[in-house]
């Protein structure tokens, strides 16, 4: 399961499941750039928990929705640092609300975030990883993306179309030996389930099989899978983290 020598990318790394993904890549060796568009202390923070645990990683910042950035970062990741090996598409943002009453710039946001920066970083990234016959591309989707959720319809159409895409990639890609997967969290502890009041997490946990909400390692760990050797034989397929509240 060594990423030894590996370049990655997560987009969204710097805090939640985006900074577990880049813990445990760097932890499994791969030199990680950890994407942010705001917060820069988020990822500066996740900077030094690699590196105080011997890791390597770098921060970069730029809008995962704008393809003029994207194609420029990625370029830059690629001459810095020879290849980009790995590519975890987990930046996504939220704008709720009840379809009937959804504001249209609402909903092209979270398209634009979740579903077309998703497409953007994966053309650029793919170049490199089709150079060198060797890549792992993995979209974050959700659980809500397979059962939909009310108020959420931008957000579920955005993660099922990552699925979509995914499966797609992965047939464009498989003869350069580029697998392409998905991972499906259901809820997990995040700061925005935290703020939730007992009552609304009791219901939430009364309707998962294992009892209780999952954890930001347990996302990350299927990543880390899907990353590795391991996987090397699974390709448009989709792991659903979730403790079984969708089957």
């Amino acid at each position: 399961m060594s990423l030894q020598g590996k370049v990655a990318l997560v987009t969204g790394g710097s805090r939640g499941i985006g900074r577990a993904v880049c813990l445990r890549l760097a932890a499994m060796g791969a030199h990680v750039y950890i994407n942010y568009v705001s917060r820069p202390e988020a990822a500066q923070e996740t900077l030094k928990i690699i590196e105080d645990a011997g890791g390597s990683a770098q921060i970069i910042c730029f809008d995962i929705g704008d393809g003029e950035q994207v194609a420029a970062s990625l370029k830059g990741i690629i001459a810095d640092a020879g290849s980009l090996d790995i590519l975890v598409n987990n930046a996504g943002i939220t704008r709720d609300g009840l379809i009937a009453r959804m504001k249209e710039q609402d909903w092209d946001a979270v398209l634009s975030t979740n579903l077309k920066g998703a497409f953007l970083c994966a053309k650029a990234a793919s170049k490199a990883m089709m150079k060198k016959r060797w890549g792992r591309i993995i979209n974050i989707s959700s659980v809500i993306g397979f059962s939909g959720n009310g108020g959420q319809a931008n957000y579920a159409a955005a993660k099922a179309g990552l699925v979509g895409l995914a499966k797609s990639l992965a047939r464009e890609y498989a003869s350069r030996e580029i697998t392409v997967n998905c991972v499906a969290p259901g809820y997990i502890k995040t700061d925005m389930t935290e703020a939730m009041d007992e009552a609304a997490q009791q219901k939430i946990q009364s309707e998962i099989p294992l009892g209780s909400l999952g954890t930001v390692e347990d996302v990350a760990a299927a990543v880390g899978f899907l990353a590795g050797d391991d996987a090397r034989y699974i390709t448009g397929q989709t792991i659903h983290v979730n403790g079984g509240m969708y089957m």
